[in-house]
């Protein structure tokens, strides 16, 4: 019996994870992580490529 119960909720797990809604909610939040992580880092390589970008987005001041 509980091992039933716990294959049903990992069923459900699965079913959940892999459905395209949340495939496409998890998808723009990775790329909203790796645009914030891109547009506001410090470190100086990235923050020198990505500078000029920076300035001319409107809703991204730099300094």
């Amino acid at each position: 019996m509980t091992a039933r119960i716990f294959s049903d909720a990992q069923q459900k797990t699965v079913r959940l994870t892999l459905s395209k809604p949340m495939q496409a909610g998890l998808y723009m939040s990775l790329w909203a992580l790796i645009l914030w992580t891109v547009y506001f880092t410090t470190y100086p390589p990235i923050h020198d490529r990505v500078h000029s970008l920076r300035h001319h987005t409107v809703a991204i001041s730099c300094h």
